[in-house]
């Protein structure tokens, strides 16, 4: 069987992801951002709701993954966090300036987190050399890599995801993640022979707000008045068409 992982902006998000039948959780704030760590509540909440794994990401700051010695003792204190809160992992990622991983702290990331699990993230997809890369990334002992194969969507960058998997020979699990959709899934697993995926599943939901001030944004020209929010409906469909994909 296909599994699938649900990128939750919010517990909300992440409750309708195990409605719909999601093997885990990557719990988010700023999915604009491509992701941040999510805040305290969220993740005690999340633990406390849920019964599938939740797993937050660990990444201070949009932008880059080359981190300042205040952002890494930020990462490791999140991290005591989530083993505090019982997680059952955590995703994260760092990079050297040159574009490899960065062993020396993502060792010290993964051996904090113990017994949690440790995932590595799409900083990944910013590596000079992915094949380097991943077996990097299984010599420091991550059990999984969440990748589009370098390229702006999962189903571009199919063939090297397929290559990935391949070189992987199970000894780490290759996730392909970015755009995926019900339009794409079946030929994203038949095109790379993953046997898990990623997604965020959302749909948009209109504002209840009577009164709209039209004349401001609060941020980057986001609708004020609409949310994105992990459907279970959609997260079922996309499970549907996974598992009947040839």
């Amino acid at each position: 069987m296909i599994e699938m992982e649900v990128c939750a902006n919010s517990v909300s998000s992440a409750l309708e992801a195990q409605k719909g039948g999601a093997k885990r959780v990557e719990l988010c704030a700023s999915l604009t951002e491509g992701g941040t760590t999510p805040s305290y509540a969220e993740i005690k909440l999340a633990k406390q709701l849920l019964h599938i794994e939740v797993y937050p990401i660990i990444r201070p700051r949009g932008g880059d993954f080359l981190y300042s010695e205040l952002e890494f003792e930020l990462m490791k204190e999140d991290i005591k966090i989530c083993k505090e809160l019982q997680c059952e992992g955590i995703v994260t990622g760092i990079l050297t300036a040159d574009g490899k991983v960065d062993k020396d702290r993502c060792a010290e990331l993964v051996e904090l987190a113990k017994p949690m699990k440790a995932a590595f993230h799409r900083a990944f997809d910013m590596t000079v050399n992915m094949e380097e890369a991943m077996e990097d990334l299984i010599s420091l002992g991550f059990i999984r890599i969440l990748t589009s194969g370098g390229k702006a969507t999962a189903l571009d960058g199919a063939e090297q995801l397929a290559k990935l998997i391949r070189k992987a020979d199970q000894r780490i699990a290759i996730m392909p993640g970015a755009c995926v959709n019900t339009s794409n899934i079946q030929q994203l697993i038949s095109k790379t022979g993953a046997k898990e995926f990623h997604g965020s599943a959302r749909k948009n939901h209109s504002s209840k707000m009577l009164f709209r001030n039209t004349e401001l944004s609060m941020g980057n020209d986001a609708d004020e008045y609409s949310s994105s929010l992990t459907d279970a409906e959609l997260v079922k469909k996309l499970l549907e068409l996974a598992n009947s994909a040839k």
